[in-house]
């Protein structure tokens, strides 16, 4: 007779970004910039242009576009399927506060320092007693 063991892994991170603003009005750029760079995500996967795993080296026009009329000049092309991923992108006051399951965060933190924010990152696994996250 044999028994067969498995072990399965999941990894989480469970991750929270906190943008402290010096005013809500840039708390709500930085927010109107991320739904539009997600929209346009969204609309090139419908596309067929952005595929998830596959990290384009190139910008598809309509997001080149997009970028520019955004001013956002710091985001590669390869960090853009991070607006595909389960995030959760909500306005407190002037923070603006990201929480998700991915260590993959470097578009948002862009956004959010190029709108003038103070971050603060950490995993809500190691601070289960703070206001966000999923805790232990």
């Amino acid at each position: 007779m044999k028994i067969w063991y498995q072990h399965g892994s999941e990894h989480s991170a469970n991750l929270v970004m906190i943008g402290h603003f010096e005013d809500a009005t840039d708390a709500m750029k930085a927010k109107e910039i991320i739904d539009a760079l997600t929209k346009q995500v969204a609309e090139d996967q419908s596309a067929g242009t952005v595929t998830l795993g596959s990290p384009s080296e190139r910008y598809g026009n309509a997001m080149l576009d997009l970028l520019g009329k955004l001013n956002v000049t710091t985001i590669g092309p390869g960090e853009l399927e991070q607006f595909a991923y389960e995030v959760s992108v909500e306005l407190q006051g002037n923070d603006l506060v990201l929480t998700t399951e991915e260590f993959d965060i470097s578009a948002f933190l862009k956004v959010m320092i190029l709108k003038g924010a103070r971050i603060e990152i950490y995993s809500a696994h190691d601070y289960p007693n703070t206001a966000h996250g999923r805790g232990r």
